[in-house]
């Protein structure tokens, strides 16, 4: 199976930060996303949402999560990263973090 080719970064920033769109598509998520023989994609969901969450960066958590989701991370899982979390990235993000991942999960 042929992974979809990422355009967010074209279709949202093309037109005003070209290079960096490139990169966005073409390297972070076509060279580095792709590399699951070395951490599979539902590993780096994890990583990368609770990178995220930690550095509160949560404009790009709603998509991370929803590709979390996609990815295999199921919403008990989900629960349990954010609460572990909470300890060392902080409550208040903890909370923020909760707010999103319920409407991805339908809660």
């Amino acid at each position: 199976m042929t992974a979809k080719k990422q355009r967010a970064g074209r279709d949202r920033l093309g037109d005003f930060a070209p290079k960096f769109a490139e990169l966005n598509d073409d390297v972070l998520f076509g060279e580095v996303w792709s590399r699951e023989d070395e951490l599979s994609a539902r590993d780096r969901s994890v990583v990368t949402i609770s990178s995220l969450i930690s550095g509160g960066n949560f404009e790009q958590l709603r998509s991370h999560l929803e590709k979390g989701k996609e990815n295999g991370i199921t919403e008990s899982e989900i629960a349990e990263i954010i609460t572990h979390i909470a300890f060392y990235v902080g409550w208040p993000k903890a909370w923020s973090a909760f707010n999103i991942a319920k409407e991805i999960y339908g809660r």
